[in-house]
């Protein structure tokens, strides 16, 4: 077994529990990436949803980009029509994944999932 620092591992625990202290530190790293897009940050906001969408993201990626997504401005809606827009490219197995993921990101509730 790999020796791990205790510092990696807590990173690596935070990253994979989603939680804020570690995800703020990455938010920092998209703001850099932001500014050196050239996009503004609605723009910024659902090319990054439509990427995750793409890469079947994992839980906390989404919940991160659709509170950045949220932060500067984009609707609900516009989420949705993110998802909508990339299903032909990215297929509809992508679509069906993703879809659940935003809709717990949004902090919709799911009737007849037990959730």
């Amino acid at each position: 077994m790999a020796e791990v620092k205790t510092e990696t591992a807590d990173t690596l625990r935070g990253l994979s529990l989603g939680e804020t202290s570690v995800l703020e530190g990455l938010l920092g790293m998209q703001r850099e990436n932001l500014e050196d897009s050239g996009l503004e940050p609605r723009a910024y906001a659902m090319v990054k949803l439509a990427t995750l969408i793409a890469l079947d993201g994992p839980s906390p990626s989404f919940m991160a980009q659709v509170a950045f997504a949220l932060r500067v401005g984009v609707t609900a809606e516009e989420i949705l029509g993110v998802l909508v827009a990339v299903a032909p490219q990215v297929g509809i197995p992508r679509v069906v994944s993703a879809a659940p993921e935003l809709t717990a990101a949004l902090g919709v509730r799911l009737q007849g999932l037990g959730s």
